[in-house]
Protein backbone atom coordinates (compact mmCIF):
# COMPACT_ATOMS: atom_id res chain seq x y z
CA UNK A 1 0.00 0.00 0.00
CA UNK A 2 1.32 3.46 -0.85
CA UNK A 3 1.28 6.18 1.81
CA UNK A 4 0.98 9.96 1.78
CA UNK A 5 4.04 11.91 3.03
CA UNK A 6 2.20 12.26 6.36
CA UNK A 7 2.28 8.48 6.75
CA UNK A 8 -1.45 8.00 6.24
CA UNK A 9 -2.33 5.28 3.69
CA UNK A 10 -3.82 6.51 0.41
CA UNK A 11 -7.20 4.84 -0.01
CA UNK A 12 -9.17 4.63 -3.24
CA UNK A 13 -12.81 5.58 -2.64
CA UNK A 14 -15.33 4.23 -5.10
CA UNK A 15 -17.57 7.18 -5.58
CA UNK A 16 -17.90 10.72 -6.83
CA UNK A 17 -17.15 13.83 -4.85
CA UNK A 18 -20.15 16.06 -4.11
CA UNK A 19 -20.63 19.26 -2.12
CA UNK A 20 -21.21 17.12 1.00
CA UNK A 21 -18.46 14.55 0.48
CA UNK A 22 -18.31 11.27 -1.41
CA UNK A 23 -21.38 9.54 -2.76
CA UNK A 24 -21.38 5.87 -3.73
CA UNK A 25 -21.97 5.17 -7.40
CA UNK A 26 -23.63 2.09 -8.93
CA UNK A 27 -21.34 -0.72 -10.18
CA UNK A 28 -21.98 0.06 -13.83
CA UNK A 29 -20.59 3.58 -13.33
CA UNK A 30 -17.50 2.33 -11.52
CA UNK A 31 -15.35 1.76 -14.59
CA UNK A 32 -11.61 2.02 -14.01
CA UNK A 33 -10.42 5.50 -14.87
CA UNK A 34 -7.41 5.83 -17.17
CA UNK A 35 -4.60 8.37 -17.34
CA UNK A 36 -1.49 8.87 -19.46
CA UNK A 37 1.47 10.43 -17.63
CA UNK A 38 4.70 11.69 -19.21
CA UNK A 39 8.11 11.74 -17.56
CA UNK A 40 7.53 8.91 -15.08
CA UNK A 41 11.05 7.49 -14.72
CA UNK A 42 11.75 9.56 -11.58
CA UNK A 43 10.46 12.29 -9.29
CA UNK A 44 6.96 13.73 -9.54
CA UNK A 45 5.97 11.56 -12.50
CA UNK A 46 7.05 8.39 -10.73
CA UNK A 47 5.24 9.37 -7.51
CA UNK A 48 2.09 10.29 -9.46
CA UNK A 49 2.01 6.97 -11.32
CA UNK A 50 2.25 5.03 -8.05
CA UNK A 51 -0.28 7.25 -6.28
CA UNK A 52 -2.92 7.04 -9.00
CA UNK A 53 -2.48 3.27 -9.41
CA UNK A 54 -3.05 2.91 -5.67
CA UNK A 55 -6.25 4.92 -6.01
CA UNK A 56 -7.60 2.56 -8.65
CA UNK A 57 -6.58 4.30 -11.85
CA UNK A 58 -5.34 2.46 -14.90
CA UNK A 59 -2.03 4.24 -15.46
CA UNK A 60 -0.10 4.50 -18.71
CA UNK A 61 3.33 5.58 -17.51
CA UNK A 62 5.49 6.94 -20.29
CA UNK A 63 9.12 7.96 -20.54
CA UNK A 64 11.55 8.84 -23.29
CA UNK A 65 13.87 5.92 -22.55
CA UNK A 66 12.31 2.70 -21.25
CA UNK A 67 15.77 1.53 -20.20
CA UNK A 68 15.32 3.93 -17.26
CA UNK A 69 12.15 2.26 -15.96
CA UNK A 70 13.90 0.37 -13.14
CA UNK A 71 13.26 2.98 -10.42
CA UNK A 72 9.60 3.25 -11.39
CA UNK A 73 9.17 -0.53 -11.36
CA UNK A 74 10.80 -0.69 -7.94
CA UNK A 75 8.49 2.02 -6.56
CA UNK A 76 5.41 0.30 -7.98
CA UNK A 77 6.38 -3.07 -6.52
CA UNK A 78 7.01 -1.52 -3.11
CA UNK A 79 3.58 0.10 -3.27
CA UNK A 80 1.96 -3.16 -4.41
CA UNK A 81 0.50 -1.59 -7.56
CA UNK A 82 2.72 -2.93 -10.36
CA UNK A 83 -0.23 -4.59 -12.13
CA UNK A 84 -2.10 -1.28 -12.40
CA UNK A 85 0.58 0.44 -14.48
CA UNK A 86 1.47 -0.12 -18.13
CA UNK A 87 4.62 1.44 -19.54
CA UNK A 88 4.97 3.07 -22.93
CA UNK A 89 7.86 4.76 -24.71
CA UNK A 90 7.06 8.42 -25.41
CA UNK A 91 9.44 11.19 -26.39
CA UNK A 92 7.42 14.43 -26.24
CA UNK A 93 9.85 16.11 -28.65
CA UNK A 94 9.12 13.55 -31.39
CA UNK A 95 5.78 13.72 -33.21
CA UNK A 96 6.05 10.10 -34.39
CA UNK A 97 6.68 8.91 -30.83
CA UNK A 98 3.64 10.84 -29.59
CA UNK A 99 1.40 9.36 -32.29
CA UNK A 100 2.64 5.85 -31.56
CA UNK A 101 2.15 6.12 -27.77
CA UNK A 102 -1.32 7.64 -28.11
CA UNK A 103 -2.40 5.00 -30.63
CA UNK A 104 -1.08 2.19 -28.43
CA UNK A 105 -2.79 3.58 -25.33
CA UNK A 106 -6.16 4.16 -27.01
CA UNK A 107 -6.06 0.68 -28.54
CA UNK A 108 -5.81 -0.77 -25.04
CA UNK A 109 -8.57 1.42 -23.59
CA UNK A 110 -11.09 1.11 -26.41
CA UNK A 111 -10.46 4.68 -27.60
CA UNK A 112 -11.20 6.17 -24.18
CA UNK A 113 -9.01 8.17 -21.82
CA UNK A 114 -9.96 10.18 -18.76
CA UNK A 115 -6.89 12.35 -18.33
CA UNK A 116 -3.35 13.24 -19.30
CA UNK A 117 -0.67 14.50 -16.91
CA UNK A 118 2.05 16.50 -18.66
CA UNK A 119 5.03 16.05 -16.36
CA UNK A 120 8.06 15.63 -18.64
CA UNK A 121 10.41 18.57 -18.28
CA UNK A 122 14.02 19.71 -18.66
CA UNK A 123 16.07 22.78 -17.83
CA UNK A 124 19.34 24.51 -18.73
CA UNK A 125 21.17 26.66 -16.19
CA UNK A 126 23.40 29.61 -16.99
CA UNK A 127 23.40 33.23 -18.07
CA UNK A 128 21.18 33.70 -21.12
CA UNK A 129 24.00 35.14 -23.23
CA UNK A 130 26.02 31.97 -22.65
CA UNK A 131 23.26 29.45 -23.39
CA UNK A 132 23.71 27.66 -26.74
CA UNK A 133 20.78 27.89 -29.12
CA UNK A 134 20.43 24.09 -29.05
CA UNK A 135 19.82 24.21 -25.28
CA UNK A 136 17.20 26.93 -25.60
CA UNK A 137 15.33 24.96 -28.22
CA UNK A 138 15.65 21.67 -26.27
CA UNK A 139 13.94 23.19 -23.24
CA UNK A 140 11.14 24.80 -25.25
CA UNK A 141 10.57 21.66 -27.33
CA UNK A 142 10.14 19.56 -24.19
CA UNK A 143 8.39 21.91 -21.77
CA UNK A 144 6.19 23.79 -24.22
CA UNK A 145 5.83 22.33 -27.71
CA UNK A 146 5.76 18.76 -26.37
CA UNK A 147 2.76 19.65 -24.20
CA UNK A 148 0.99 21.20 -27.19
CA UNK A 149 1.67 18.25 -29.49
CA UNK A 150 0.52 15.58 -27.07
CA UNK A 151 -2.57 17.58 -26.11
CA UNK A 152 -3.49 18.01 -29.79
CA UNK A 153 -3.20 14.24 -30.28
CA UNK A 154 -5.60 13.55 -27.39
CA UNK A 155 -8.18 16.29 -27.93
CA UNK A 156 -10.28 14.35 -30.50
CA UNK A 157 -10.78 11.59 -27.91
CA UNK A 158 -11.66 14.04 -25.14
CA UNK A 159 -14.08 15.95 -27.40
CA UNK A 160 -15.95 12.84 -28.48
CA UNK A 161 -16.26 11.77 -24.84
CA UNK A 162 -17.36 15.27 -23.81
CA UNK A 163 -14.98 15.00 -20.88
CA UNK A 164 -11.30 14.85 -20.02
CA UNK A 165 -8.72 16.51 -17.82
CA UNK A 166 -5.47 18.03 -19.01
CA UNK A 167 -3.09 18.42 -16.07
CA UNK A 168 0.10 20.37 -16.69
CA UNK A 169 2.92 20.22 -14.17
CA UNK A 170 4.21 23.79 -14.35
CA UNK A 171 6.34 25.42 -11.66
CA UNK A 172 6.62 28.31 -9.24
CA UNK A 173 9.00 29.60 -11.94
CA UNK A 174 5.85 30.70 -13.76
CA UNK A 175 5.25 33.36 -11.07
CA UNK A 176 8.54 35.25 -11.25
CA UNK A 177 11.89 35.08 -13.01
CA UNK A 178 14.78 33.15 -11.46
CA UNK A 179 18.49 33.91 -11.94
CA UNK A 180 20.35 31.56 -14.34
CA UNK A 181 17.02 29.89 -15.12
CA UNK A 182 15.70 32.15 -17.88
CA UNK A 183 14.75 29.59 -20.52
CA UNK A 184 13.05 27.30 -18.00
CA UNK A 185 11.04 30.25 -16.69
CA UNK A 186 10.17 31.24 -20.25
CA UNK A 187 8.90 27.74 -21.02
CA UNK A 188 6.64 27.75 -17.96
CA UNK A 189 5.29 31.24 -18.61
CA UNK A 190 4.55 30.16 -22.19
CA UNK A 191 2.72 26.98 -21.26
CA UNK A 192 0.64 28.78 -18.63
CA UNK A 193 -0.44 31.48 -21.08
CA UNK A 194 -1.40 28.79 -23.58
CA UNK A 195 -3.30 26.86 -20.91
CA UNK A 196 -5.30 29.92 -19.86
CA UNK A 197 -6.28 30.53 -23.48
CA UNK A 198 -7.33 26.99 -24.42
CA UNK A 199 -9.36 26.65 -21.23
CA UNK A 200 -11.94 28.90 -22.95
CA UNK A 201 -11.98 26.71 -26.05
CA UNK A 202 -12.29 23.39 -24.25
CA UNK A 203 -14.80 24.23 -21.53
CA UNK A 204 -17.83 23.76 -23.85
CA UNK A 205 -16.66 20.16 -24.45
CA UNK A 206 -16.43 19.33 -20.74
CA UNK A 207 -12.62 19.32 -20.80
CA UNK A 208 -10.78 20.79 -17.80
CA UNK A 209 -7.32 22.36 -17.98
CA UNK A 210 -5.38 22.35 -14.71
CA UNK A 211 -2.00 23.80 -13.73
CA UNK A 212 0.08 22.22 -10.94
CA UNK A 213 2.78 24.65 -9.78
CA UNK A 214 5.30 23.03 -7.39
CA UNK A 215 7.98 24.87 -5.48
CA UNK A 216 11.30 23.12 -4.74
CA UNK A 217 10.87 19.33 -4.65
CA UNK A 218 13.39 16.50 -4.74
CA UNK A 219 13.44 15.46 -8.39
CA UNK A 220 16.08 14.52 -10.94
CA UNK A 221 15.55 17.54 -13.18
CA UNK A 222 18.18 19.73 -11.52
CA UNK A 223 20.70 16.92 -11.12
CA UNK A 224 20.50 16.26 -14.86
CA UNK A 225 20.44 19.93 -15.89
CA UNK A 226 23.48 21.12 -17.87
CA UNK A 227 25.19 24.03 -16.15
CA UNK A 228 26.59 26.33 -18.82
CA UNK A 229 29.61 28.18 -17.41
CA UNK A 230 32.13 29.11 -20.12
CA UNK A 231 35.47 29.91 -18.50
CA UNK A 232 35.88 33.20 -20.36
CA UNK A 233 32.33 34.43 -19.77
CA UNK A 234 31.85 37.79 -18.02
CA UNK A 235 29.08 36.02 -16.06
CA UNK A 236 31.21 33.07 -14.95
CA UNK A 237 31.87 34.02 -11.32
CA UNK A 238 28.34 35.36 -10.82
CA UNK A 239 26.75 32.19 -12.26
CA UNK A 240 28.88 30.06 -9.95
CA UNK A 241 27.66 32.13 -7.01
CA UNK A 242 24.02 31.72 -8.09
CA UNK A 243 24.35 27.97 -8.56
CA UNK A 244 25.97 27.49 -5.16
CA UNK A 245 23.19 29.49 -3.51
CA UNK A 246 20.54 27.60 -5.49
CA UNK A 247 22.00 24.24 -4.49
CA UNK A 248 22.00 25.28 -0.82
CA UNK A 249 18.38 26.45 -1.11
CA UNK A 250 17.29 23.17 -2.71
CA UNK A 251 19.18 21.06 -0.18
CA UNK A 252 17.46 22.88 2.66
CA UNK A 253 13.97 23.42 1.24
CA UNK A 254 13.25 20.68 -1.33
CA UNK A 255 10.30 18.51 -0.28
CA UNK A 256 8.96 15.01 -0.95
CA UNK A 257 7.52 14.77 -4.51
CA UNK A 258 4.71 12.57 -3.17
CA UNK A 259 3.14 15.81 -1.91
CA UNK A 260 2.74 16.92 -5.52
CA UNK A 261 1.33 13.52 -6.49
CA UNK A 262 -1.37 13.86 -3.83
CA UNK A 263 -2.38 17.26 -5.25
CA UNK A 264 -2.47 15.88 -8.79
CA UNK A 265 -4.70 13.03 -7.65
CA UNK A 266 -7.05 15.51 -5.98
CA UNK A 267 -7.17 17.66 -9.13
CA UNK A 268 -8.09 14.59 -11.19
CA UNK A 269 -10.74 13.26 -8.82
CA UNK A 270 -12.46 16.34 -7.43
CA UNK A 271 -15.77 17.24 -9.02
CA UNK A 272 -14.81 20.82 -9.84
CA UNK A 273 -11.04 21.29 -10.04
CA UNK A 274 -9.39 24.66 -9.69
CA UNK A 275 -7.44 25.97 -12.65
CA UNK A 276 -4.27 26.61 -10.62
CA UNK A 277 -2.73 24.61 -7.72
CA UNK A 278 0.46 26.09 -6.19
CA UNK A 279 2.13 23.27 -4.22
CA UNK A 280 4.41 23.83 -1.25
CA UNK A 281 5.04 26.90 0.93
CA UNK A 282 7.36 28.73 -1.49
CA UNK A 283 4.98 28.28 -4.41
CA UNK A 284 2.01 29.47 -2.38
CA UNK A 285 3.95 32.51 -1.15
CA UNK A 286 5.15 33.43 -4.65
CA UNK A 287 1.66 32.96 -6.03
CA UNK A 288 0.29 35.29 -3.34
CA UNK A 289 2.95 37.94 -3.96
CA UNK A 290 2.62 37.94 -7.76
CA UNK A 291 1.20 41.29 -8.86
CA UNK A 292 1.11 42.64 -5.29
CA UNK A 293 4.72 43.81 -4.93
CA UNK A 294 6.83 45.73 -7.48
CA UNK A 295 9.06 43.49 -9.59
CA UNK A 296 12.13 45.51 -8.61
CA UNK A 297 11.42 44.85 -4.92
CA UNK A 298 10.90 41.11 -5.51
CA UNK A 299 14.17 40.97 -7.45
CA UNK A 300 15.96 42.73 -4.59
CA UNK A 301 14.51 40.30 -2.02
CA UNK A 302 15.60 37.32 -4.12
CA UNK A 303 19.09 38.79 -4.53
CA UNK A 304 19.43 39.25 -0.78
CA UNK A 305 18.02 35.79 0.01
CA UNK A 306 20.52 34.10 -2.31
CA UNK A 307 23.36 36.34 -1.15
CA UNK A 308 24.11 37.54 -4.68
CA UNK A 309 26.25 40.47 -5.75
CA UNK A 310 24.49 43.26 -7.65
CA UNK A 311 27.72 44.16 -9.48
CA UNK A 312 29.83 42.11 -11.91
CA UNK A 313 32.24 39.79 -10.11
CA UNK A 314 35.80 39.85 -11.42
Amino acid sequence: MIHEPSGKPIRYVKGIETECGFKEVPPEADAMRSVLITGTSTGIGQATAASLAARGWRVFATMRDLEKRRLLEQALKEAGVRDGVEMEQLDVTCAASIRSAVASTLLKTGNKLDAVVHNAGVAAAGAFEDLPDAELRRVMETNFFGVLELTRALLPTFRVQRRGRIVIVSSEAAFMGQPTNSIYCASKWAVEGWAEAIAYELEPFGIDVILIEPGPYRTEIWDSTPRIQPAGSPYHAWVQQVLRAGDAHAAKMARDPREVAVVIAHALETRRPRFRYPVGPFARLNHFLKGKLPSRLLRRVTTLYLGLSRRPIA
